[in-house]
Order: structure tokens, then C-alpha cells, then sequence
């Protein structure tokens, strides 16, 4: 009886890819995995272009990625590998998530609508002249529910109008209709879906940084902190003039309170004791009467 063995030989082209992976593993200190689900073509040279010289990027199976990623003994493999569904890129970079993640953010664009997207916010149609000549397309306005007028032959939008909700699938004739408005909804490009430094995992929630609320958050703490100091008497350099202004203030209501003449108080205590004299005198008249 015979019996055949089977040898698994290697593959030279998977072999280069993982040891690129390792490589670059080991090359850069922050890793990230970015989802190309619906990114195009035209996004991902962008975006390469974009991070020349700060990082790199390489699209690449998930499982060649584990194996790569192991090799340069990468750590968490097993929750990182949660994350790698799909079509991916991994993205080696020596900026940290947080400024990577805001990079990718800016490179994003708006595209039109395709039949199926998900509106990522409310659509509005503004309101105004479209441009439109009158004829079958106000039916497309009717069915997304955008009341319209017709003005010296043109189609007028009469208010903003959510032509879709945040969340709700557009349909073709939607997504034809957006299109002649030149409505560019949906914002595109490469999303970081985890990123990993110095052992250490950042889910995307983590990552994503609004930079308006970021620098309000420091303004209302800045003042807050500068309010605090200012009440306490701490000084430095940024409290010293409202700390000094808040002492003369003080010392002055004090002296005129308690009647201590001076040439900064003459005058408030002077029109202090006008005032309480003609309330006096009002009271006083009002009982005779």
C-alpha cells in the first residue's frame, strides 16, 4: 500500500510581502489599521501623496498581515486581528494615531451620491434657484419631499429642505437628483479603524478628535483655571495684572464703604453720600405727604 505525502512548498511572493509587513513593523513605532470599504482609487494615491515621508502605506491580506505583524512581534495580535475585516491598509507611520488620524481627516473629500449610501448626516437642498429647467425632474423633487416653484422657466427651491435623513439608504432616483444639484454628501477617504503604539491599542472612538470641540474643551478650562487663580491670589505672569486690578477694586469699595477719603475715593463717597441723601429725602417726603 502506498501513500502520498503532500509537500507544502513556500511561496515566494507571500514570503516577500510578509517580510515586507515585518520590516515595516519593526521600522515605524505607530501602526495602523485603515478600512478601504469604498475608498477609490484616486483617494488612496491622494493619501499616499499625502503622507510621503511620514508614512507608509500597504495594502495587503489580513492573514499575510498577522503573519508579518507576529514576525516583528508586534503585540494584542489577537485583538488587533478583530479589527482587520475586509479589504484593509496598513498604515506605518512616525506620526502618533492622534495626528495621523486628523491628517487622513483633512485628506478626506466629499463625492456624489450613488444609489445605496448610507447619508452620513442630514442632506439639505438649499433653498434658491437650482439652475433646473422646468420639466420631468419635479417629480424627483416631489418624491424626496423638497417643495419647489417655477420662476422664469427655472426651478426654485422655496426653503432648505432635508431631502434625507442621517442614516437613511439613498435611492437612485434620489442620487440622480443630488447629482444634478451638484450635492456632494458623502464624505470619502481613508478611516483609521484601530491603531497601535508602544503595545498599546487606540480604537478608532479614541482617536477621533474633534479639533473645534478640542479647542473649546482648552478655552473653558483656560478660563476656568485663570478664574480660580485670579479668586486665590495665585500669581503668575498671566494672572498678575487681573490679580492686582482685583486688589485695587477691592480696597477701594472698602475705603468708600467705610468713608476713607483719599483722592481715588473722594468722588464715590461724595456721590455715595448724594445718593443715600436724596433717598433720605424722597423717604422723608413721601410721610409728610
Amino acid at each position: 500500500m502506498s501513500s502520498t505525502v503532500q509537500v507544502h512548498r513556500p511561496n515566494p511572493k507571500k514570503e516577500v510581502i510578509v517580510e515586507k509587513v515585518a520590516r515595516l513593523a519593526s521600522t515605524y513605532p505607530v501602526l495602523a489599521v485603515a478600512s478601504l470599504a469604498k475608498v477609490r482609487g484616486e483617494q488612496l494615491m491622494a493619501v499616499r501623496k499625502a503622507l510621503r515621508g511620514k508614512a507608509e502605506l500597504f495594502v495587503v491580506k489580513n492573514k499575510l498581515a498577522l503573519i508579518g505583524l507576529k514576525k516583528a512581534g508586534i503585540q494584542q495580535l489577537e485583538k488587533i486581528s478583530e479589527y482587520l475585516k475586509g479589504q484593509n491598509v496598513l498604515i506605518f507611520s512616525k506620526m502618533d494615531p492622534f495626528k495621523l488620524y486628523i491628517l487622513l481627516e483633512k485628506n478626506k473629500v466629499y463625492l456624489p451620491a450613488r444609489a445605496g449610501d448610507v447619508a452620513p448626516d442630514d442632506i439639505i437642498v438649499p433653498a434658491g434657484n437650482t439652475g433646473l429647467p422646468a420639466g420631468p425632474v419635479l417629480s424627483e423633487f416631489r418624491e424626496a419631499g423638497i417643495q419647489t416653484k417655477i420662476e422664469a422657466g427655472s426651478i426654485y427651491v422655496v426653503k432648505d429642505s432635508v431631502a434625507a435623513k442621517k442614516g437613511t439608504v439613498i435611492s437612485p432616483k434620489l442620487a440622480s437628483l443630488l447629482s444634478k444639484l451638484n450635492i456632494k454628501p458623502i464624505k470619502a477617504g481613508i478611516s483609521i479603524v484601530v491603531a497601535y503604539q508602544n503595545g498599546q491599542l487606540y480604537p478608532a472612538d479614541l482617536v477621533a478628535i474633534d479639533l473645534e470641540k478640542f479647542e473649546e474643551g482648552i478655552k473653558e478650562a483656560f478660563v476656568m483655571a485663570m478664574s480660580l487663580a485670579v479668586s486665590i491670589g495665585y500669581i503668575t505672569p498671566e494672572t498678575a495684572g487681573q490679580i492686582i486690578s482685583k486688589a485695587y477694586r477691592d480696597a477701594l469699595a472698602l475705603a468708600v464703604m467705610s468713608g476713607y477719603v483719599t483722592k481715588e475715593t473722594v468722588g464715590y463717597i461724595l456721590s455715595k453720600a448724594q445718593a443715600e441723601a436724596a433717598a433720605l429725602d424722597a423717604a422723608l417726603r413721601s410721610k409728610k405727604s
